[in-house]
């Protein structure tokens, strides 16, 4: 899931950044509200997480623009200010959620997974399409109960096409939701990604592939509907 943090306090921006990325998530820091408009201008976000006092403005107030522009992406707002008249002020300003300043990471991981199913219209935390399941929370799937070993990136690729199932993944929506900025990414990383995807997929008997849409993108169907 490729989620831009704002947040000004670098030693938080790395401790967040690094908690996420060990949870699948791919993880854009910015520290100001100029470099957030600018990256939010070019990529995809699932999940926006946003500070409140910024070098150069208020995160709120970032928040309400982004809203009055069209802009429906999750946002959960990171804060010291606890109040109870902030907080109905950041709910009322767009927050999807809002978490207080000393932060747990693993609440906010919680909370992050919890927003991102509301938004999803999904009530089970584990995904079940066939033969397969797969938990976000743990990272890890399974065919008929039997436990898929496999690796990160691939495991990423198999969350993101599990949500839109039957529906062809165009490739630039796939790369968006798994690299960020500082990636160095390879021109067949992603086809590598897939094809190693595939091999797990067949080799422990799940009844889901993977068919590629040639010059669109990838599908995920389910391999009795696809014969």
């Amino acid at each position: 899931m490729r989620t831009l943090l704002v947040e000004d306090h670098e030693d938080l921006a790395f401790a967040v950044r690094g908690a996420l990325s060990d949870n699948g998530f791919a993880v854009d820091v910015t520290y100001t509200l100029d470099e957030a408009s600018a990256a939010f201008g070019c990529a995809s976000y699932d999940i926006l997480l946003l500070d409140l006092a910024l070098p150069d403005g208020d995160g709120l107030g970032w928040l309400k623009q982004l809203r009055r522009n069209g802009h429906s992406t999750p946002a959960m707002i990171m804060s010291g200010h606890n109040d109870l008249s902030k907080r109905i002020e950041i709910f009322n300003g767009g927050a999807d959620d809002f978490l207080p300043k000393p932060l747990s990471t693993d609440e906010l991981i919680a909370r992050m997974r919890a927003v991102l199913r509301r938004s999803n219209h999904m009530t089970d935390p584990v995904i079940s399409v066939g033969n397969l399941s797969f938990d976000p929370v743990g990272r890890q799937a399974w065919v008929a109960g039997a436990p898929m070993k496999i690796a990160r990136r691939e495991l990423c690729i198999l969350e993101f096409l599990l949500g839109r199932v039957g529906r062809i993944v165009p490739r630039a929506s796939l790369e968006d939701s798994l690299y960020t900025f500082d990636d160095e990414v390879s021109t067949n990383a992603l086809e590598v990604g897939v094809y190693r995807l595939r091999s797990h997929l067949s080799q422990s008997g799940a009844t889901l592939r993977i068919r590629t849409a040639r010059g669109i993108g990838y599908v995920l169907e389910s391999s009795e509907a696809a014969s």
